[in-house]
């Protein structure tokens, strides 16, 4: 079965986006939403439309039908752009609104969007992140569950910061492509960067994730997260992952100073949601 919904993880706290950074350049909107810590809808590319326009834009192109947004209940901003009466009210995918009522983390962000996936098959997707179309497309008609395994020499070439990258997690891949494990700070070549394939948080699941995520401990940080439960599927409950490589550029918005890059790089991007 192929996935039609996508469920967006947009309740973070944006501690990162909200710290200070002389450096960063920011408009009035853009500080607006970067001092609230709404990633997702900094405006972007000098056009006065949120980053997360590009994103439903891109779920479109990719075929999904529907998009979930995962929402902290103080996010209304997002609810009132595309409500029914909201200036970005989309016409290509249809929007639905899951609340994560305190930001425990992301497994517990897929738990909040459960009721709305039913027994779907069903994308994740990091809502600081813009993913190529191509790949969300060839997500979605794969079976459940799988993942992409991005390059981590394709991301840094298409603006991720190398020190950044080094802190991605990192992706343990059987010879029939499938996935053993998740782990962090693997070895990295001369240039520091990773020589492992890195997961970017963009996921195909079925119902198996929700019983991990419902297990899972809390990591060191205190949260329930989705890669630990997509671990705890595999080493408990023995939950097969297909992993496919992925040699595209992720754009990544999660601090001020990568505002003006995203930018550019989406700067003539036709959006149309």
């Amino acid at each position: 079965m192929i996935a039609m919904r996508a469920v967006v993880l947009a309740r973070g706290l944006g501690t990162r986006m909200r710290a200070a950074d002389p450096a960063a350049v920011l408009d009035p909107a853009q500080a607006t939403m970067a001092d609230a810590g709404i990633n997702a809808m900094v405006p972007v590319a000098g056009t006065g439309r949120p980053f997360l326009d590009y994103i439903l834009s891109g779920l479109a192109d990719a075929g999904f039908s529907e998009a979930i947004l995962v929402l902290g209940p103080e996010h209304d901003v997002v609810r009132q752009r595309y409500g029914p009466f909201g200036l970005g009210k989309p016409t290509r995918i249809r929007v639905m609104y899951a609340v994560q009522t305190k930001p425990t983390g992301t497994a517990d962000a897929v738990l909040a969007a459960e009721m709305l996936v039913a027994q779907s098959p069903f994308v994740v997707l990091d809502g600081n992140n813009y993913y190529p179309a191509s790949v969300l497309g060839q997500l979605r008609r794969m079976e459940a569950p799988a993942l992409p395994a991005f390059s981590a020499r394709a991301l840094v070439a298409g603006g991720v910061p190398a020190d950044r990258i080094a802190s991605y997690a990192t992706l343990d891949i059987a010879e029939d492509g499938s996935l053993r494990g998740i782990r962090e700070k693997p070895p990295e070549d001369a240039a520091g960067i990773p020589r492992a394939r890195l997961s970017m948080n963009l996921w195909l699941f079925d119902k198996t994730i929700f019983q991990a995520c419902r297990e899972v401990p809390q990591s060191r940080r205190g949260e329930h997260e989705l890669p630990e439960a997509v671990q705890w599927a595999v080493s408990r409950h023995g939950v097969r992952y297909q992993t496919f490589p992925v040699s595209a550029p992720v754009l990544d918005l999660s601090q001020r100073a990568d505002v003006a890059a995203v930018s550019a790089a989406l700067a003539g991007v036709e959006v149309r949601v």
